[in-house]
C-alpha cells in the first residue's frame, strides 16, 4: 500500500532513523558515515559491503545493529572449504512418527534477516554465487524446490584488503549485487582511546532494541514514495553515462583511465539512497546534492579501471569525484 508523504511521515521516518543511530552509537565508535551508509542500505532494501583491514569493528558493527532492530540474525564465516549447502541449508534424511524415511529440509544460516557474510573473497566462486543468488532473488533453490526467505532480508559482507593471497576476489559482476560498497578508515587518537576505554573498562555498553521488522518494512515503502524531480532524475543518469568511456558525457579521466562503467543498478542505488537522504534532511524531494552525496559509496564498485588506471593508480573514488564536479558546475545554473 502506498505511503502518502507528508510531515508526521517524514518526521517519524527521521526519529526512528535517529534512534537505531543513537543505539549503534552506544557500542560503536565513530565511523558516522558507514552507521549510516549501512542504514540507508537496510532501508533501501539493498545489501552493503564494508571493505577494511582487520578490527575495525566490522562485525561489531552488525551484530549491534541487529541487536537494535530486533532481527533474526546469522553469521557464516566464509573459508576455501565452505559449500553452498552450508549457506542455503540442505535435506537431510529423517524418520517420521510413522518410521519411514523421509527428507526434510533443513534452513541454513542463509534464512535470517541479517546474515554477515564475514570475509566473503575467501570462500570459492562457487560458493559465493550461492550467497549473491539468495541476496538477488531472495530466495533459494535446493534440490529442484525454492524457498523464499523472511523478509526484511539483509546481507552485510566484509572483505579485507590487504590479505589477498589465498582469496577469491568477487568478480565485478556479482560486486554490482551490492547497493554500497563502504571504506572503513582507521580509528583517529581521539576515537581509539574511546574504544580502549569502552572495551577494557568494568561494564560493556548495551542497547536496546527501536526498531522490528514490520517498521522496517513501512520506512522502506516511505521512501520509494518521495517524488524526484524529472531534471535531478535526469542528473542520476548523466552521472551514471559520465561513467562510461566514449560516451557523450564521459570527461577525460574516464577516457583515459576507465575501462568499463557502471550498470543500471549505479543509476537505481543512487535515486534510492538519495531519497532516503533527503528524508533524513527532513526534505519531500531529492535535489542534486543527494545524488552527489551517495555518489562515491554506489559507484567505486562498479567502475572498473583499465590497464593505464590500475598502473598510475587512480582510484575510481577520483573519478566519481571529478565527474561529479564537472556535472554539478554545469547544472549550478539550474539550481540558481
Amino acid at each position: 500500500m502506498p505511503t502518502e508523504i507528508n510531515e508526521q511521515t517524514v518526521a517519524q521516518f527521521r526519529e526512528d532513523f535517529n534512534r537505531v543511530r543513537a543505539e549503534v552509537g552506544k557500542v560503536i565508535v565513530g565511523h558516522a558515515d558507514i552507521v549510516d551508509g549501512v542504514l540507508i542500505c537496510l532501508l533501501s532494501g539493498g545489501h552493503a559491503l564494508l571493505e577494511g583491514v582487520p578490527g575495525l569493528g566490522k562485525t561489531l558493527l552488525v551484530r549491534t545493529l541487529a541487536q537494535v532492530l530486533d532481527l533474526t540474525f546469522a553469521r557464516v564465516q566464509f573459508t576455501p572449504d565452505l559449500m553452498p549447502a552450508d549457506i542455503t541449508g540442505t535435506n537431510i534424511l529423517m524418520e517420521d512418527a510413522t518410521g519411514r524415511k523421509v527428507f526434510q529440509f533443513q534452513p541454513g544460516p542463509v534464512f535470517a534477516h541479517i546474515v554477515l557474510a564475514d570475509e566473503i573473497n575467501r570462500a570459492t566462486p562457487k560458493t559465493q554465487s550461492a550467497m549473491l543468488e539468495a541476496m538477488q532473488e531472495h530466495g533459494v533453490t535446493v534440490a529442484g524446490k525454492s524457498y523464499r526467505l523472511d523478509e526484511p532480508f539483509f546481507v552485510l559482507a566484509t572483505q579485507n584488503p590487504i590479505e589477498m593471497e589465498g582469496t577469491y576476489p568477487l568478480p565485478e559482476a556479482q560486486m554490482d549485487r551490492f547497493l554500497f560498497k563502504l571504506i572503513v578508515p582507521s580509528p583517529t587518537l581521539g576515537e581509539l582511546a574511546a574504544i580502549v576505554d569502552r572495551t577494557t573498562g568494568a561494564e560493556m555498553p548495551q542497547v536496546e532494541k527501536v526498531l522490528d521488522g514490520p517498521t522496517i518494512l513501512t520506512m522502506r515503502q516511505v521512501a520509494r514514495e518521495v517524488p524526484i524531480a524529472s531534471h535531478v532524475r535526469e542528473f542520476a543518469v548523466r552521472v551514471i553515462l559520465a561513467t562510461h568511456p566514449r560516451s557523450e558525457n564521459a570527461p577525460d579521466i574516464t577516457n583515459q583511465f576507465v575501462r568499463f562503467g557502471s550498470s543500471p543498478r549505479g543509476a537505481q542505488a543512487l535515486v534510492l539512497a538519495a531519497k532516503i537522504r533527503a528524508l533524513l534532511d527532513g526534505r519531500y524531494n531529492v535535489a542534486y546534492d543527494d545524488i552527489a552525496a551517495v555518489a562515491p559509496a554506489a559507484l567505486r564498485h562498479r567502475i572498473i579501471l583499465n590497464f593505464e588506471g590500475e598502473a598510475e593508480g587512480i582510484g575510481t573514488d577520483t573519478v566519481v569525484r571529478d565527474i561529479l564536479n564537472r556535472l554539478m558546475t554545469q547544472a549550478a545554473p539550474a539550481i540558481a
